[in-house]
């Protein structure tokens, strides 16, 4: 098979979350210790970090290989889902694994994965560890598909475990209250493996200190030691580029770090990295050079996308992965921090989230350019529609993604803002 009838293959016979939603999830890891089993347990000789959490450890994991590349280590990176291309969630030092290794690694192992019948993701995670091993990577970051405890990746014995938050997504997998959603992703915690936790919360800290008490796992509260703030020294022709003061126990650690992640809730995630950084280095020295280089150049260095990415000037358009609670009240305030005359909002959801929860949160002062990402799991434009207008939002429904945005496009002047957002896969057909 070449690589087009490989993808096809795959789609079709192994359920894939991100089209299909709870119908793939595999909550056990059997599945994943049978296929490491059969490639050798490749996992058993990589240095790994481990990220899960709610929100921003999609940012976290990319700031981390974008640093560890600065600092020379030959670098892979597993994450998902991908927005364009399925190699982005397998990549070493930014390039994405090669079309050719996935046809060779389906082939050989196309009658296992029939035995076994693991999910897309399960099987995915079984081709980034073979590739990261057979291609001698100094260190993998790993970061985890659903909750922690369940998830396929956990069967490493990473350097350290990282936790960045807790909010509300994935209810239905994984609990309706935090400290349900937090006992699943403590279940990354490993026997004397130092855990970093990104954001205290008081309803679930006492869970984390205790499963970390419980497996002898030093813990670090990041949001407790590291603060950040946007520098009121920045440089206006470096709009580009969020430029940050970072104070560790309140003494001012880097002064004016430039991050080209600018969305600000980046502050946060860039604590979440230092703190991490701060424990890694006793295993991999990590030099400020390499991190403020590493954290101004994540994008060009891993390729990452669609985290506040600005995609034209005139006028403003702005596109966000941020889907559950927690993500798009941090939208809402970005864009409260914008100037435009017209708020004009692409907004496509899929079919499992709190949408009533979200909608409410939205600006009701928008005109909204409802849509359905060409995926099982979209939401129905009508359905959207209706709930939206519950709400007291205005707008109109369009066909696709791409329809909508070129409606929005035509409808705005050039200093009103157009964003593009409420799902991940709204923002993959924009980008």
């Amino acid at each position: 098979m070449n690589y087009q009838q490989t993808l096809d293959y795959l789609y079709k016979a192994l359920p894939m979350f991100h089209r299909v939603g709870a119908a793939a999830y595999k909550p056990d890891l059997s599945n994943t210790i049978k296929i490491c089993n059969r490639l050798g347990n490749p996992q058993q000789y990589i240095k790994c970090i481990h990220i899960a959490g709610t929100n921003g450890k999609g940012s976290v994991s990319n700031m981390f290989a974008s640093v560890l590349q600065e600092a020379g280590y030959r670098t892979g990176l597993y994450t998902s889902p991908h927005l364009k291309d399925f190699r982005e969630r397998i990549r070493i030092d930014g390039k994405m694994i090669s079309k050719k290794y996935i046809c060779s690694f389906v082939e050989k192992y196309q009658r296992d994965f029939e035995k076994i019948q693991p999910s897309f993701f399960e099987m995915t995670v079984g081709l980034a560890f073979q590739y990261f091993h057979e291609k001698k990577v100094d260190i993998a970051v790993i970061e985890t598909g659903l909750g922690g405890r369940l998830d396929s990746t956990n069967v490493i014995t990473p350097l350290i475990s990282v936790i960045t938050n807790i909010g509300y997504d994935h209810m239905n997998l994984l609990g309706n209250t935090l400290s349900k959603i937090a006992k699943e992703k403590a279940g990354i915690i490993k026997k004397d493996i130092p855990v970093i936790l990104g954001e205290e919360k008081k309803e679930t800290i006492n869970i984390f200190r205790s499963t970390a008490s419980k497996q002898h796992a030093p813990l670090y509260i990041a949001s407790k030691n590291y603060k950040a703030t946007v520098s009121p020294d920045s440089d206006s022709k470096k709009k580009e580029l969020l430029i940050a003061d970072i104070y560790l126990n309140k003494k001012l650690r880097y002064k004016k770090l430039n991050m080209d992640l600018t969305g600000h809730y980046q502050l946060k995630n860039c604590c979440t990295v230092l703190q991490s950084m701060e424990v890694l280095k006793e295993f991999l020295p990590v030099s400020e050079k390499h991190i403020r280089k590493g954290l101004s150049n994540v994008a060009l260095n891993t390729g990452f996308e669609g985290r506040w990415q600005i995609l034209s000037k005139k006028p403003l358009t702005i596109a966000d992965t941020g889907h559950n609670i927690d993500g798009i009240k941090e939208v809402v305030l970005m864009l409260k921090k914008q100037k435009y005359k017209k708020l004009h909002f692409v907004l496509g959801m899929v079919n499992d989230k709190d949408i009533s929860s979200i909608l409410k949160l939205l600006p009701q002062n928008a005109y909204y350019y409802f849509c359905k990402a060409a995926i099982p799991r979209g939401l129905d434009t009508d359905i959207l529609y209706e709930k939206a207008v519950q709400h007291k939002l205005k707008g109109a429904v369009f066909s696709s993604v791409n329809n909508a945005l070129k409606a929005a496009k035509e409808n705005a002047g050039i200093n009103d803002l157009i964003f593009i957002g409420g799902s991940t896969f709204t923002v993959a057909e924009v980008v």
